[in-house]
């Protein structure tokens, strides 16, 4: 758990924020669900809402969602496959997602840090991001590995991190 300073006009508060891996059939996968649906980002949140619907999750994959006053205001996820024909390529951290009105309180870095304590604890060593941009994921650790086509023709960027560290730093999830 985290404290973040919130920013409502007129007044200072802490919030704490937790980051919660999310299962099948409960009520946080309901509220995540909401919350996807009504997301801004409009180019992926029909196919995200579509798998948690589905819950097309297997063995180790999963959802996250950061949480503040039973208020969801991102997510992430961990799976298998992504946009991109690579099926060596895994696992992946995907979905990374935080709401407009909370950016810039480094929820995005908690959530992948969650993500990766939880592949790491699953018995893998590397966690692989995709990104259109320079300068977001490396402040998390990754490192660029190549450049990479999705299945739309597009050209993204393979970032990898070393998940071979310790733990120590990394926060917990719920």
């Amino acid at each position: 758990m985290r404290e973040l300073l919130s920013e409502k006009p007129g007044a200072a508060e802490l919030s704490a924020m937790v980051v919660c891996k999310v299962d099948k059939g409960t009520k946080l996968a309901e509220l995540l669900l909401t919350f996807v649906e009504n997301c801004s980002w409009v180019e992926v949140k029909d196919h995200i809402a579509g798998v948690i619907r589905s819950w097309d999750f297997t063995d180790w994959e999963t959802m996250f969602a950061a949480v503040i006053d039973g208020r969801i205001v991102g997510m992430a996820s961990v799976a298998k496959t992504d946009y991109y024909p690579l099926s060596d390529v895994y696992p992946w951290v995907s979905s990374v997602f935080v709401s407009e009105e909370y950016r810039g309180r480094k929820i995005s870095g908690d959530l992948i840090a969650c993500a990766n304590r939880y592949l790491k604890e699953k018995g893998f060593d590397k966690s692989y991001i995709p990104s259109e941009f320079f300068g977001l994921y490396e402040h998390y650790g990754y490192k660029y590995l190549k450049d990479i086509v999705n299945y739309g023709g597009g050209t993204d960027h393979l970032f990898v991190k070393d998940l071979r560290e310790t733990n120590a730093g990394l926060p917990a999830y719920a």
